[in-house]
């Protein structure tokens, strides 16, 4: 795997995973915890969210969904 593939895939596991401990964030508290651009953070969450991993019920905020995660093994 490319290293900017796996700096992709490691930056959307903790985007999904600060998600999961604080129920309910705002697109911009994503932008401030990680440091990247809101164009940036809207991609994670386009990919979560096609995964059915995380939601918006509301403008600008994202919460994370039912759907159970597989841990993969290394």
């Amino acid at each position: 795997m490319k290293p900017s593939t796996n700096r992709m895939l490691t930056r959307i596991k903790s985007v999904y995973m600060f998600i999961h401990e604080r129920g309910t964030v705002t697109t911009q508290q994503l932008v401030d915890e990680f440091g990247i651009t809101p164009r940036t953070i809207q991609r994670d969450l386009n990919v979560l969210a096609y995964n059915d991993l995380v939601r918006s019920p509301s403008r600008g905020k994202w919460t994370i969904t039912t759907k159970k995660v597989r841990k993969m093994s290394s």
